[in-house]
């Protein structure tokens, strides 16, 4: 039997380690135009996501948007786009990628509030569809697959 980091390495997966944070959500490093930054790894995020107060650190254009932001316990949020970022994870690269900016405070607050380091951002399922994306929840790994 072989095991799953053998197969998805055969499959040309990238591993990507994953750091389960004191409020269980999995945080990840990731470069948006060619920047690092700290991210939350969200499979019920439809959409990668990036804090208000970031945009100049990720030398992000935006343009006005019709997307109403919601989640932890925040409805209609505004939200602004931007459009044609690159994005690195590990080894796995993205040249086109959609980020929705929205503010990221409330979020960030109840990271804080747990001991936990505020994030940039958010690796929504548009990047996890793209990358094919495998989770390994026991030992704490994302695997992405490059085109």
């Amino acid at each position: 039997m072989k095991s799953l980091k053998k197969f998805l390495k055969e499959k040309k997966y990238f591993k990507i380690p994953l750091v389960l944070t004191s409020t269980n959500h999995f945080e990840i490093k990731a470069k948006i135009n060619n920047i690092e930054g700290r991210f939350i790894l969200d499979t019920g995020a439809s959409n990668t996501c990036v804090g208000f107060d970031k945009i100049e650190l990720f030398n992000l254009t935006s343009k006005e948007s019709s997307i109403k932001a919601a989640g932890a316990g925040a409805t209609n949020m505004e939200t602004l786009i931007s459009t044609k970022n690159s994005i690195e994870v590990g080894k796995w690269k993205l040249k086109k990628l959609k980020i929705v900016l929205f503010d990221l405070v409330h979020v960030n607050e109840a990271l804080t509030n747990h001991n936990a380091q505020p994030v940039d951002g958010i690796i929504g399922a548009d990047l996890l569809k793209k990358g094919k994306a495998v989770i390994d929840y026991d030992k704490k790994v994302l695997y992405l697959k490059q085109k």
